[in-house]
């Protein structure tokens, strides 16, 4: 994750409060996924940006996760995500994902 996506998500988390902040995330392949959910919600394991040893316990979703799905509009599903779920592998990311929201999230939907 960049930095200046790391300083907007620190600024909405102390702006908004954390408990009112949810990341959902697109990235591409799991390993992405997990490091990105990671720094979100534990900090940066890099020690690179300004979420560097910042734990901010939110919640972190892949835009896969039937959570999130649900609550997207089933026309704007179809033309915006729906050909990306068919060429990457929507189980692995929400597995991803998933496993770093239950182990270091705060907060919850």
């Amino acid at each position: 994750m960049d930095l200046q996506n790391q300083q907007r998500i620190k600024d909405a988390a102390e702006k908004f409060g954390a408990e009112n902040v949810v990341v959902i995330l697109g990235s591409s392949d799991a390993e992405g996924a997990e490091i990105y959910a990671e720094t979100v919600s534990n900090g940066d394991p890099t020690f690179a940006g300004s979420l560097a040893g910042v734990s901010l316990g939110l919640p972190v979703y892949h835009v896969f996760e039937q959570d999130i799905r649900e609550e997207c509009d089933p026309e704007e599903w179809e033309a915006q995500i729906s050909m990306m779920e068919m060429v990457l592998d929507p189980d692995a990311l929400a597995a991803a994902v998933k496993g770093i929201r239950e182990q270091f999230s705060k907060h919850a939907l």
